[in-house]
């Protein structure tokens, strides 16, 4: 987790965040499922994690500005957040039920038990629990940390 002050400012549908260190990082203001389509098209083969939030909500007021600095942490994966209350349609569509949500994507697909099943059939082997890992609710910036860098 980076820890430090940032400041949210409004740019062609993107916010920067600038921090002490005056780096920019910019998140993806998704508002339909086009502009997620195009998204997950030109991340290619990136991890892109999308959160769901709302403006009016408390722990997403917490984990916006540390959701913000991990895209600089991150720089090879893809941050994007949409607004439940300005994108119903999409948040319908993505069956978002609390927030914030985090949904993690790869090659265009949302990433589920059995995208990874290649990858972890060692694992079940070994006798590692196997876990649902495409999207979790709640702001939690340690679950988040451990998502992002396991899939990534």
């Amino acid at each position: 987790v980076i820890n430090g002050t940032a400041t949210l400012s409004h740019l062609n549908r993107q916010e920067r965040v600038t921090h002490k260190s005056q780096v920019s990082i910019m998140v993806q203001i998704i508002k339909d499922m086009k502009e997620l389509k195009a998204l997950l098209k030109t991340a290619g083969q990136k991890l892109v994690v999308v959160e769901f939030s709302a403006k009016w909500c408390g722990p997403c007021k917490n984990i916006g500005p540390i959701f913000q600095a991990m895209s600089s942490q991150y720089q090879n994966v893809m941050f994007a957040n949409v607004d439940v209350d300005s994108s119903k349609e999409l948040t319908e569509l993505c069956h978002i039920k609390v927030v914030p949500t985090f949904q993690m994507f790869k090659q265009t697909q949302k990433v589920s038990l059995f995208s990874r099943f290649k990858r972890t059939i060692c694992c079940l082997r070994s006798e590692i629990e196997l876990k649902e890992i495409f999207e979790f609710y709640g702001a939690d910036v340690k679950k988040l940390e451990e998502k992002i860098q396991e899939l990534m």
